[in-house]
């Protein structure tokens, strides 16, 4: 980590050393852009440079020593060990689906309705690839995304900025709506008037006459 941090990052765009006040507020490169610096770093410049204990490139004595790595039978079995990210699927007529997009595979048709494990990179969603009890189908593509490079990453954000947005659009609606409530509703009823000192007092009654023939 010491030599990538002082011969790669320290290089890179939005570099900021511990102790850097708001480090994250720094960045610069999109994980994309750093994944693709870091592997040309490994590549062209630190694989190709004496070693200092060696005396020779880690490339020319890698390659001195005639080591031959043990590799898979295929790159279905490669993929199998190196897209170590497995979910649980269940093939349906027009597909699997997986984090709202749907992926499709002329082989999947013939096991609609069974029970698969999709291998993916979190990098890539253009693309999966299907097992059935540990046997590779085949790679499902998302006709939405193939002909992009989109990660999980960013579909997750972009889902997060829609539900802010659909969050915004429907506050601002309900306070239209409260505004036109406001306006159109009636004016309250006035409060009753209180009755005047003369109206408490009862009428007075009136005596009748009477005459002493009577």
């Amino acid at each position: 980590m010491g030599t990538i941090n002082q011969m790669c990052l320290s290089a890179l765009p939005g570099y900021a050393p511990r102790g850097t006040k708001d480090r994250a507020g720094q960045a610069r490169l999109s994980l994309a852009e750093l994944d693709a610096a870091l592997g040309a770093f490994i590549v062209t410049v630190y694989n190709n440079r004496v070693h200092s204990e060696t005396g020779q490139p880690p490339q020319a004595r890698w390659e001195a020593g005639a080591f031959i790595p043990r590799m898979p039978d295929s790159l279905e079995r490669l993929d199998l060990l190196l897209l170590t990210v497995a979910k649980p699927r269940k093939i349906h007529p027009d597909g699997i689906r997986f984090q709202g997009l749907r992926y499709l595979d002329p082989v999947l048709a013939a096991y609609v309705g069974e029970s698969v494990v999709i291998r993916y990179d979190p990098r890539d969603l253009a693309e999966i690839r299907v097992f059935h009890r540990d046997r590779f189908l085949g790679r499902a593509v998302c006709p939405d995304l193939a002909a992009t490079t989109v990660s999980l990453k960013e579909i997750t954000a972009a889902r997060s900025a829609r539900r802010r947005e659909l969050r915004r659009q429907i506050g601002e609606r309900a306070s239209v709506v409260d505004r036109l409530i406001a306006v159109h509703a009636p004016p309250p009823p006035s409060p009753p008037t209180a009755p005047s000192p003369a109206e408490d007092q009862p009428a007075p009654r009136l005596k009748l006459k009477r005459y002493r023939e009577e």
